[in-house]
């Protein structure tokens, strides 16, 4: 199986989190967002761990909230000893919903409005993470009208090509994130910020992109970063307090995809540092990290109903599913690879070669090419698409009038509950005048 989270009954079900998933299937119907708790704290606990194990008490993985966000799980990240990082006034109001206390909280996004700004000061925001002057002058603005002094990162771009899906390639000098070490635009900006009566500037934060295996990666984004700290000191006096090197970890969604080591990959990186600092003649600064998707991809799993299966002899299968690119965009946007399974007939062969297609009226609505499926799947069969804890539901949209379906959570081996209710027909003309 392609998670540890998933195994086969007797009687030929997939189990997700130890349980049925055709029962699931059954019990709430679908499309469902299933959500394996006990996987979502592990996962917790192994950064946690990690972090404590190779840097120091200061360091704390912070949960990226963008990979998926209600309110069930910033109870969860805070029960775990999370911190979170946030990019918008929604995710910031339902961590307040959910009772997380927002000191721990990094406010991140490259275009913060000024109605964002006072929002995140509003709830107390911990730091907020500034991309570029423009959004310096605003948050020192708010702050003065407050008069507060608001702690603060500013994100540099370290201009590392992390081999990586272009979409989500966010570290490179031209990227539309952060401010770019290479161009000296980086050093204006520090020197700059420190000038700011209202606000404290705790330190530095880069995110090179996502999906990665590779932790050279982030120890070459480490040495650049540390390396710019150093040349702060010397030049400004400054040192930072902070270094966050964003995220990115990557997860397996198919068979060809590495089984990811955190503690591994956390151990190489803190030597790196280490090694880095001392080079540099530099203390070690509060090291973070925003982990998202690997702590919530492979607790997740969709539930589908199959309906119409179209056979084109000589050319192409289609198995039509009762939800689609809304419900699950990320083939769409990205060409991204799911493993799938018909989960109730996981005890026969797999012979017939299609394509998992949704049901909105777009041809780009695909889940998955060339699934391998038994030769007899057809109506009324269960669907499951793995490692779709991450930027399924968060990216959820309404096209087509498709409610977003609901998320239930997973614990315990024989325990559920819904975390987030289904949409109904009801909530798509509710805000209508």
């Amino acid at each position: 199986m392609i998670c540890d989270n998933i195994t086969v009954s007797k009687d030929g079900h997939l189990l997700f989190a130890g349980q049925d998933t055709v029962e699931l299937a059954e019990k709430y119907g679908t499309p469902v967002y299933l959500m394996d708790e006990d996987k979502i704290r592990e996962k917790c606990r192994a950064y946690k761990a990690a972090f404590s194990k190779y840097f120091d008490e200061r360091a704390i993985p912070l949960y990226a909230s963008k990979a998926n966000s209600f309110k069930r799980l910033y109870e969860i990240m805070a029960e775990e000893g999370m911190g979170i990082d946030v990019v918008s006034s929604g995710e910031i109001y339902t961590a307040v919903k959910a009772g997380f206390d927002l000191s721990k909280a990094y406010f991140h996004s490259n275009n913060k409005t000024d109605s964002d700004i006072a929002f995140g000061m509003d709830h107390g925001v911990g730091y907020f993470v500034a991309d570029n002057v423009e959004e310096v002058k605003a948050v020192e603005k708010e702050a003065a009208r407050r008069g507060i002094r608001q702690k603060m990162l500013l994100r540099l771009s370290p201009g590392i090509d992390p081999h990586t899906f272009e979409a989500v390639a966010t570290g490179r000098v031209d990227s539309k994130f952060g401010t770019a070490i290479e161009t000296g635009q980086a050093e204006e900006i520090v020197e700059f910020t420190l000038e700011q009566p209202h606000i404290i500037l705790k330190g530095f934060h880069c995110h090179v992109g996502s999906q990665i295996f590779d932790e050279d990666v982030f120890s070459r984004a480490a040495d650049i970063m540390l390396e710019f700290i150093a040349f702060c000191k010397a030049r400004f006096g400054y040192m930072a307090d902070e270094l966050d090197l964003g995220g990115g970890f990557g997860v397996r969604y198919v068979e060809s995809d590495p089984e990811p080591d955190i503690d591994m990959m956390v151990g190489k990186l803190a030597a790196a540092v280490r090694s880095a600092c001392a080079r540099l003649d530099i203390e070690v600064p509060e090291i973070h990290m925003e982990p998202g998707r690997s702590i919530v991809a492979d607790a997740g799993m969709v539930l589908y109903t199959a309906g119409t299966v179209k056979k084109i002899p000589g050319y192409k299968n289609y198995v039509s599913i009762d939800g689609g690119m809304p419900d699950s965009p990320r083939y769409a946007l990205y060409g991204s690879s799911y493993t799938c399974y018909a989960a109730n007939k996981m005890n026969e062969p797999c012979t017939l070669k299609a394509s998992i297609v949704g049901r909105c009226c777009e041809s780009g609505d695909i889940i998955q090419e060339d699934v391998m499926l038994p030769k007899s799947v057809g109506r009324y069969d269960t669907i499951a698409v793995c490692t779709t804890g991450a930027y399924h539901y968060a990216m959820a949209s309404r096209y087509n009038k498709l409610p977003i379906p609901a998320t239930v959570m997973l614990r315990g081996g024989d325990e559920s509950y819904v975390a987030v209710k289904g949409e109904t027909l009801e909530d798509f003309v509710r805000n209508d005048v």
